[in-house]
């Protein structure tokens, strides 16, 4: 007899390549974990398919090996997840923890969006288009969630930290993730 596994795992989903990150903290005990940010990335910005976000998400990042990469010296961040142009995707922080990708922020009133959301990291460029693969992946991944959290909104950095960032910007479409999850309009930022 077959026992299925389970899908989560202390806040490790089984479906993501492992990447554990040392920059992350504890949740409050308190407030439920309902919103999903997403964010995008890469490095150097505009190429793809490299190590270097997982290893700027694990402090590993040479920063002699770019110019641009100076400017992220010392520099502590992470996400609970990285989605590379193909659709792989990849878990730095458990679900459980408070990874650190929102920065000041807040949403619904609510200050310090780290403390109550799950950051996803599409590999891509601000305004920029993203893969057909990533929406796939994105698309399962925020079904999962929403089975283990409860998720009530999707949105974007741009969304909870206006004025700072710019993620994922115009290049990102809401109308698909929303249509290919089949979840109320009311839940992403395009209502």
């Amino acid at each position: 007899m077959n026992v299925a596994q389970p899908l989560w795992e202390h806040g490790w989903y089984r479906y993501a390549h492992r990447c554990p990150s040392p920059n992350f903290g504890p949740r409050p005990s308190d407030m439920p974990v309902d919103l999903v940010v997403l964010h995008a990335i890469s490095l150097p910005p505009g190429e793809y398919g490299s190590s270097d976000v997982l290893d700027l998400f694990t402090n590993q990042l040479n920063i002699d090996a770019h110019p641009y990469f100076k400017s992220l010296q010392g520099l502590q961040v992470s996400a609970h997840f990285f989605i590379r142009r193909d659709g792989q995707l990849w878990q730095l922080v458990a679900c459980s923890d408070r990874a650190w990708h929102a920065g000041v922020s807040q949403f619904n009133g609510k200050e310090n969006c780290n403390d109550f959301s799950i950051g996803i990291e599409l590999e891509g460029l601000d305004g920029h288009a993203f893969e057909a693969s990533q929406y796939e992946t994105l698309a399962s991944l925020s079904a999962a969630l929403a089975d283990a959290y409860p998720i009530a909104h999707v949105v974007g950095h741009e969304h909870v930290a206006p004025g700072r960032k710019n993620d994922p910007g115009a290049g990102f479409d809401w109308s698909r993730l929303q249509k290919s999850l089949a979840w109320p309009a009311t839940r992403f930022p395009l209502a």
